[in-house]
């Protein structure tokens, strides 16, 4: 074939490195930012936060607030300084709009050497194993035994429960010892005498039952050790009717009973188990101003960051620089960029949610209206990634409680009207229906749809059920009570 040349003429999009990190930064939850923000921190030595102390050069930051613009949003000392830029050259002008620009307009960074010194002390917790430990310190046991019990302690699981079985126990033990099946027994017997009551049981109907046996002996004690021994399956299933057969008592009585079982706790251990709680920093806090639902930033969430004065000018006055520094210095242009980007679109999209379910603010979830991410993408001439990158881990602080802004979308469900109710606000009139119900008689699947439909809405009994159960709502047989 002979070799031909041709021309051809085309369009495509091309993902810039800035474009790039601004989509990367949208997507990412406030602690993910506050991490890519520490990571250019200890990369880029252009970039600083506004409150930081360069400890080489004390007055780096006195320089830099003086080149602070006047539209900057800092403290009264930072317009103060604002006087003293005048003085500065105009060639200046723009490297001081990035020395003083920040991601936030206001906030802190909770980086300040006053606050390290107040560090949170956490008391120490006492372990379950320290626990049974100090109790088996002051029973009268031999050495062999107490080595014995201390070995079965080593064996339980975190809520306490021994879930191994002894015969598998016994081969770790040394063969010397020439111990026996029935020396663990007698060890688990002791741990089984240990508080808190119910350490050491192998299933929850051992466990209740030796919470039981540390109580007073009473008619109702009795009647409850013969429920979980023989009839727990029964009283699981909420058959009150076979069981009263069964036990021959009365209502009240077995009312007492199972109150009694209700009142034990099947994780013994619970309360030596150590948890770390974590907690939602929103990205958007919500308040009612003159009548209206105003979202706004939170100063807590947003990082504040700067051009590093100090490097920034040596590089202007030094044009032969190095390209590297020339990179960093526009690279920390971008993040700062960036990062207020993000900040501006979450504000942007909080807003139209706020719009779009201004109901809610006021009456609550029955009064949340059905919303697509399609909605507020048109609405802000935006594309739906965009709203979904938004959405996604990020928080929204209200008069209600703090949600997650994709909670605000849901899907619809038709009315008898020819409109749609949100599937939230039908989850919260199945609360409501369910807390109102006579216990003797709970509400099924099928009698809640009927209920909706008084209403108005139409649902499907399976639709019930799917959300009663995200709503952990167990189902009707389990809702009975005596």
């Amino acid at each position: 074939m002979k070799p031909t040349l041709q021309l051809k003429l085309s369009q495509h999009l091309t993902l810039t490195p800035q474009l790039q990190q601004s989509i990367r930064l949208l997507q990412l939850s406030t602690l993910e930012l506050n991490q890519e923000i520490e990571q250019a921190l200890y990369e880029n030595p252009m970039l600083e936060r506004e409150d930081g102390f360069d400890g080489d050069h004390g007055t780096a930051q006195d320089e830099t607030r003086e080149a602070a613009p006047e539209n900057s949003d800092s403290s009264d000392a930072s317009e103060t300084a604002h006087d003293d830029a005048r003085d500065e050259p105009r060639d200046n002008e723009e490297l001081g709009d990035w020395m003083s620009t920040s991601s936030s307009g206001s906030g802190s960074s909770r980086d300040d050497d006053d606050d390290s010194d107040f560090q949170d002390i956490q008391a120490a917790s006492v372990s379950l194993r320290e626990h049974l430990d100090s109790q088996i310190a002051l029973t009268p046991l031999s050495d062999t035994d107490r080595a014995l019990v201390r070995f079965i302690i080593e064996a339980l699981d975190d809520d306490g429960y021994l879930t191994q079985d002894l015969e598998d126990l016994l081969p770790l033990l040394r063969e010397e010892l020439e111990l026996e099946i029935e020396d663990l027994q007698i060890a688990l017997c002791h741990v089984q005498n240990l508080e808190p009551a119910g350490v050491g049981a192998r299933s929850p109907q051992e466990c209740l039952s030796l919470q039981l046996r540390a109580m007073a002996d009473d008619a109702t004690t009795r009647l409850a050790r013969e429920i979980v021994a023989q009839h727990l399956e029964l009283l699981a299933s909420r058959d009150f009717t076979r069981l009263k057969r069964a036990l021959h008592c009365s209502d009240d009585e077995l009312r007492e009973a199972h109150a009694l079982i209700c009142s034990l706790n099947p994780r013994p251990a619970a309360d030596f188990a150590t948890s770390e709680t974590r907690y939602v920093v929103p990205d958007v806090v919500v308040r009612k101003i003159r009548g209206n639902w105003v979202a706004s930033l939170n100063p807590e969430a947003m990082p504040k960051l700067r051009i590093n004065h100090m490097y920034a000018r040596i590089l202007q006055q030094n044009r032969g620089a190095s390209a590297a520094l020339s990179g960093q210095l526009q690279e920390a242009k971008w993040l700062l960029k960036n990062v207020q980007q993000r900040f501006d679109t979450i504000l942007r999209v909080s807003q139209a949610i706020v719009d779009q379910q201004r109901q809610f603010f006021d009456h609550g979830e029955v009064a949340m209206r059905p919303l697509t991410l399609r909605e507020i993408a048109d609405a802000l001439e935006l594309h739906e990634s965009t709203i979904s990158r938004v959405t996604n881990q990020k928080y929204m602080a209200t008069a209600r409680g703090v949600y997650e802004l994709k909670y605000f979308f849901g899907s619809h469900v038709a009315t008898d009207t020819g409109g749609a109710a949100s599937s939230t606000a039908i989850r919260a009139l199945i609360r409501q229906l369910v807390d109102a119900e006579d216990r003797k008689k709970p509400l099924s699947d099928a009698k809640i749809a009927e209920l909706l439909g008084q209403q108005g809405i139409v649902v499907a009994r399976r639709t019930i059920a799917k959300y009663r159960e995200s709503l952990n709502i167990p189902p009707v047989s389990l809702r009975k009570s005596i």
